[in-house]
């Protein structure tokens, strides 16, 4: 029943119900972490094979003896894998270490003291370098500009990807603007997957700086939780159809296929940014760790490897989703009091609780003994305008304990709603 047609004595009946329940959680002494989209250690075991992938007499390879000095850009067995996989030709790839969050946090500090291929000079000749942020988001794309001093602007999403008439608005008047970043495929927190439109839009749109660049993470490519998964336009054949190939970064990594401290990253791009990133990548390193990239390509041989491992992650984090879900909808359903997303991809599932409550609704949920993300992280600077988004990671509990932390989630906000 919609809470708001509950009469008074219907309203207090509900809140001793409410105050009972998390009591009996609080004197269960809970220990639940749900703030970070980490892989389960069922997930990791898949991979575990791996690691005997390259043996103590076989470590050569087609570039060579990967154990010493050299292939800057990746070793042609991984580049020839993972071109496949982010949907361009090796010459617009660069294989790195295990960390895509390193590649981006790289890109942005290079363009801001040295600017970008083909551009007018580092970034930090603009009074106010600025970048979009459509949020709610990843946090720690924001935590990288905030780092290095970059203003965020906030921009609004709804199923399709970015308001774009906001983002149109904002990238046309102000050369300030430099960069946007994107989750584009099952998005984090919200799981939604950018249109066509969107794609075309953004690799079209003016911009009053030539040199804005498109930070494209797409982090959940392969990771779908259903057969008949959603497809991405790809971004880099949009912006070279629209005449801005240089416009777009994208950025990968296997973190949440493999192994998420021993994986391999990846930049894509036009030929004339790979090359300029590549002579930058040449002052930094001597060479990644090659062996580690030959585990990866020996053990997934090609993409359909890939997607056959995938498919046995979605194995495991369907009956999470699931659970998930189907707690949300006994708890909440009807009621009136949030909405959520319903993912068939990713890693999250997003909660829109009412207004002014996001922060009160973790804060309880920590002291019965659940931790969640912090309220507002999914947005710039910590700060959620409506107070209302919440981000839950299903991967790593057990299912059992997933329904546990999720009906303690409910129970906060029908507790939150009622003193809103």
């Amino acid at each position: 029943k919609e809470m708001t047609r509950l009469d008074a004595q219907e309203i207090q009946s509900l809140k001793h119900q409410l105050d009972e329940r998390y009591a009996k959680f609080k004197a269960a002494n809970l220990n639940l972490d749900m703030t970070r989209g980490k892989p389960c250690p069922e997930q990791l075991d898949l991979a575990t094979a791996m690691l005997d992938c390259v043996k103590s007499t076989d470590h050569l390879g087609e570039g060579g003896d990967y154990r010493n000095y050299g292939g800057v850009d990746g070793i042609p067995e991984a580049k020839r894998l993972f071109s496949e996989y982010m949907e361009v030709t090796e010459k617009e790839l660069i294989i790195g270490g295990n960390s895509s969050l390193n590649l981006m946090y790289d890109a942005v500090a290079d363009a801001l003291l040295r600017g970008v291929a083909e551009g007018a000079g580092p970034w930090t000749r603009l009074e106010k370098p600025t970048f979009l942020c459509p949020s709610p988001g990843y946090d720690r794309h924001f935590a990288v500009c905030e780092s290095l001093g970059i203003h965020l602007v906030p921009v609004q999403m709804n199923d399709n990807g970015p308001l774009m008439d906001e983002v149109k608005s904002l990238v046309a008047s102000d050369p300030n603007v430099i960069g946007i970043w994107c989750v584009p495929k099952y998005s984090n927190p919200t799981g939604i997957v950018y249109s066509d439109e969107v794609v075309d839009e953004l690799a079209g749109m003016k911009t009053a700086n030539p040199d804005f660049r498109i930070f494209w993470d797409n982090a959940y490519a392969e990771h779908h939780l259903t057969e008949a998964p959603p497809v991405l336009k790809n971004i880099l054949e949009a912006c070279k159809a629209a005449g801005n190939e240089n416009r777009v970064y994208m950025f990968g990594s296997t973190s949440k296929i493999s192994f998420a401290g021993s994986g391999v990253s990846f930049i894509a791009g036009s030929e004339t940014n790979i090359n300029f990133i590549r002579k930058r990548i040449g002052f930094q390193t001597i060479g990644p760790d090659k062996v580690n990239q030959l585990r990866h390509t020996r053990f997934f041989q090609n993409m359909d490897g890939l997607k056959s491992h995938m498919k046995r992650h979605a194995e495991i984090l369907n009956p999470k989703f699931t659970a998930t879900l189907e707690t949300l909808e006994r708890e909440l359903g009807g009621t009136g009091v949030a909405t959520w997303s319903k993912p068939v991809g990713g890693y999250f599932v997003s909660i829109d609780a009412p207004e002014g409550t996001a922060d009160k609704i973790v804060k309880m949920a920590g002291d019965a003994g659940v931790k969640l993300t912090p309220a507002g992280a999914t947005f710039p600077y910590g700060k959620d305008p409506k107070n209302q988004n919440i981000r839950i990671a299903p991967s790593f509990p057990s299912v059992d304990n997933i329904k546990t932390a999720m009906e303690l989630v409910c129970v906060c906000i029908l507790k939150a709603a009622l003193d809103n």
